[in-house]
């Protein structure tokens, strides 16, 4: 059974550091995509990050590029380094994985397959 375990939130200034982990268990990929995504009150869950298993390719939405990174390591757990945080960040971020192989990091989320229960960012100004 896939499990995706998100930690690493919490509360910081605006211009401060994060980061996210996210632990992946019951399965080892070698195609398809992680990724990060985010959701506001009363906002639709939005794209924030993604990398490919194979780790040719990532994507990074607009609002985020240049402050925040993926990376993976060997053990199947993903991060998300967070930098200049800005109050408009504060969101519940979720990890999840998306098993349909493509050369690009996959950026929909009704594309993936599997999705962590959330961790809570908050920003304050």
């Amino acid at each position: 059974q896939v499990e995706l375990v998100e930690s690493g939130g919490g509360f910081a200034q605006a211009g401060g550091s994060l980061r996210l982990s996210c632990a992946a268990s019951g399965r080892t990929w070698s195609s398809g995509t992680v990724g990060w995504f985010r959701q506001a009150p009363g906002k639709e869950r939005e794209f924030v990050a993604a990398n490919n298993w194979n780790g040719r390719n990532s994507q990074y939405a607009d609002s985020v590029t240049g402050r925040f990174a993926i990376s993976r390591a060997a053990n199947n757990t993903v991060y998300l380094q967070m930098n200049n945080l800005k109050p408009e960040d504060t969101a519940v971020y979720y990890c999840g994985v998306s098993e349909t192989a493509s050369s690009r990091a996959e950026t929909d989320p009704n594309e993936y397959d599997y999705w962590g229960r959330g961790t809570q960012v908050t920003v304050s100004s």
